[in-house]
């Protein structure tokens, strides 16, 4: 295991610790690190900072999770990505358009009005999970990590949690998140599949789906305690 990526490593939950240890040996990774290493020493800026790159596994213990939402990449603007898919730091201001669309469909599913803010670590403290596929971008370059390695790691936190005894639920927006449900045990968790809360296509099926109360009602189901999806006004 490479020194930085040992580093973060020692700083998740033992529940993820034991269910990636594996993972963060193989050669892909050390292989990914040195890509990292080589774009950021030919002066690319990449986004978020290393520090925050698994925050999502930082935030929310493996044996904690209730809810997946998948996401793609990082933001690629400067200062908006910390590492929780959707999320954006607290003074990021306007919001991003899937996250404004995002809180929209909250407002309409369950009353609850949080366009105040798009920091979302209120939500990973309470259990879901929010992990983007790729954890990291060159700023001003979406899309730019995709096929460098990430991937077969983030498959592997997905297959982590589908192990898990308790029921989960997967929130999967877009043709992107919706190819990872062939990993998950449809038998035992619940997958909610819908168009992405992008403006190009949450008009085809994202506003309407009710994510959020359908979520709630399956952990209630569960015996689990729900998400309190309200953002805090400070």
């Amino acid at each position: 295991m490479s020194i930085a990526f040992k580093a973060q490593f020692q700083t998740l939950d033992p529940s993820w610790q034991t269910a990636l240890a594996t993972e963060f040996n193989q050669p892909y990774l050390k292989e990914l690190e040195t890509y990292l290493e080589a774009e950021t020493a030919a002066g690319k800026n990449i986004l978020p900072p290393s520090e925050l790159r698994f925050l999502a596994l930082e935030a929310t213990a493996l044996h904690a999770v209730k809810v997946v939402i998948l996401g793609q990449d990082p933001y690629p603007s400067l200062g908006h990505a910390h590492g929780l898919s959707f999320s954006v730091l607290p003074q990021v201001k306007p919001l991003p358009r899937s996250l404004n669309n995002i809180h929209k469909e909250m407002l309409s599913d369950l009353g609850i009005d949080n366009k105040h803010s798009g920091y979302l670590l209120v939500w990973a403290k309470q259990g879901v999970l929010l992990l983007n596929t790729v954890l990291s971008v060159e700023e001003g370059h979406a899309g730019s990590h995709q096929k460098k390695g990430w991937e077969p790691f983030t498959d592997a936190v997905i297959q982590a949690v589908n192990q898990q005894a308790q029921p989960v639920v997967f929130i999967l927006w877009g043709a992107q998140a919706q190819k990872k449900a062939a990993l998950i045990d449809q038998t035992k968790h619940h997958i909610l599949a819908s168009a992405h809360p992008s403006p190009l296509s949450a008009k085809q099926g994202f506003f309407g789906s009710q994510p959020f109360s359908q979520a709630n009602t399956f952990l209630q189901q569960q015996g689990r305690a729900i998400i309190n999806w309200e953002l805090p006004k400070s």
